[in-house]
């Protein structure tokens, strides 16, 4: 059998800690593959690269709309959701998938009962969570920098930073890259402090870092959640799908949680 190839493609991709969660899966449970990282500062040659080099890969900010774009089908919930983070390589044909939804769903269930959630930004993991989160029965408001990524999200209220209007929400959502790389919060301040103002939890689905979002939101003693387990989560689902589902989620957990242990080898 043919040692397998995966990788991720993302646009920042430095930071990415998928290889090591893949690597930890791969190596614990005996097999031949590898894992690497794929910087795209552009998505125009994603189908090509990956077709002609990966049987799997993930895919990241900003890469997962028009990944579904490209692909020659797409399967489960990314279907609605309409953004991919989990591509296959099926005889030839590029296949896509959604893992965010679920993953982040289940990172969630930590924080008890949630009714309102409000989301800020609106890419493709926007689309996953608040997609995810409607069909769980919560309501969901999306809040973004301008109106055009909003006509996406059609089935739900919205506001851009211009039209926000205050009200509650039970947990505040950042899915914006804002914080990854520079001290921004992912709305104006004013809006940040109202927003913290009037919920009980805050998540960002940045991860393995106190963002600015998640600091503020603890000057206010909101408890808060980083994205590393909805990156675990997403991360054994889709490792599933590589291997078409021949290891069940919990034998996979274990390895590739070592990934967040900075002593683990």
């Amino acid at each position: 059998m043919n040692s397998k190839k995966f990788t991720i493609f993302g646009d920042p991709i430095e930071h990415s800690i998928s290889p090591k969660m893949h690597t930890f899966a791969i190596d614990g449970l005996g097999l031949d593959a590898s894992y690497s990282k794929t910087h795209l500062e552009g998505a125009c040659r994603l189908r090509t690269i990956f077709l002609e080099g990966y049987d799997g890969a993930n895919v990241t900010v900003p890469h997962k709309e028009a990944a579904f774009g490209q692909c020659d089908e797409v399967r489960g919930v990314a279907k609605e959701i309409g953004a991919v983070n989990t591509l296959i390589n099926e005889d030839g044909h590029m296949i896509g998938y959604n893992t965010d939804a679920e993953g982040f769903y289940r990172s969630v269930l930590d924080f008890g009962e949630i009714k309102t959630a409000l989301i800020i930004g609106a890419g493709g993991t926007s689309k996953a969570l608040s997609f995810i989160l409607k069909e769980k029965g919560i309501e969901v408001t999306v809040l973004n920098r301008s109106q055009k990524r909003l006509k996406d999200f059609k089935n739900f209220k919205t506001f851009d930073w211009e039209s926000y209007e205050s009200s509650y929400h039970d947990i505040i959502i950042n899915t914006t890259s804002a914080g990854l790389e520079e001290a921004n919060l992912p709305a104006p301040k004013p809006i940040m402090i109202d927003l913290f103002s009037n919920t009980k939890y805050a998540i960002d689905v940045i991860y393995n870092k106190e963002t600015p979002f998640l600091k503020m939101a603890k000057e206010y003693n909101i408890p808060t959640k980083d994205g590393a387990d909805m990156l675990l989560y997403q991360g054994i689902l889709a490792f599933n799908l590589f291997y078409h589902d021949k290891y069940t989620f919990e034998e996979v957990l274990p390895f590739m949680k070592k990934a967040f242990d900075p002593t683990a080898t």
